[in-house]
Order: C-alpha cells, then sequence, then structure tokens
C-alpha cells in the first residue's frame, strides 16, 4: 500500500504527463514554492506560479519519460529522453498537497540519473 506521500506524487506526475495545468495546481498548495536549478536558481511561489513553472520547465517534453522513483529516499520524479536524465524533482508534501519543489536541470548534476542500456 502506498503512503500519502508517494500518492500524492503520482498524481503530480501523472498531470505533469498530460500537461494539465489545472491538475497540477489542483495538488499543489496554496503556499507552494519552487526551486529549480538549471545552471543558475529560479523560483516561484504559490500554486499558480509553481504550476506554470513546472509546465515550462517539465511538462509537454517531446519524447520525454516521466516516472516515480526514489529521490532522497522518498518518492519524487526522474525525467528521461533516450535514457538520459534531463531533470529530477524532489517533493516534499503535507496532507493531499505538494508544499516544495526542488527540480534540477543541470546536466552537470544529472550524470548519476542517467540509465545504461
Amino acid at each position: 500500500m502506498l503512503d500519502r506521500h508517494d500518492q500524492v506524487i503520482r498524481g503530480f506526475a501523472e498531470a505533469c504527463r498530460r500537461g494539465d495545468v489545472t491538475a497540477l495546481a489542483a495538488v499543489l498548495d496554496v503556499g507552494a514554492v519552487a526551486t529549480c536549478d538549471g545552471g543558475g536558481a529560479a523560483s516561484a511561489h504559490g500554486a499558480g506560479d509553481v504550476a506554470r513553472l513546472v509546465m515550462d520547465v517539465l511538462c509537454g517534453r517531446s519524447g520525454v519519460e516521466v516516472t516515480v522513483e526514489s529521490v532522497n529516499g522518498r518518492a519524487g520524479l526522474a525525467l528521461r529522453r533516450a535514457s538520459r536524465s534531463v531533470a529530477v524533482v524532489a517533493a516534499e508534501t503535507a496532507g493531499s498537497r505538494v508544499t516544495a519543489l526542488w527540480i534540477v536541470l543541470n546536466p552537470a548534476k544529472l550524470g548519476s540519473w542517467h540509465r545504461r542500456r
């Protein structure tokens, strides 16, 4: 049986796969925060802003597989294209909402996440 955190992250992953900004915003806490490391840092605050950031940097990427995997010991997301990692997302939840996201996009930090063929 999945714990609450896993269930919330699986719902978040499905909304991301569909590119559904409404479903993303619905799973985010009103005070959600996101920090994005793509070589420089970016952040977003509030469910609407975080949902838009997630849409911009994670969702709708052609040929990208979104999987739920252990990230820092808890359920998070790994995004790969042709076995090469393009993003890893750690998340914190409270109840049925995501409260914080840490999104790593920096290629220099993703090497250990690549799958071997």
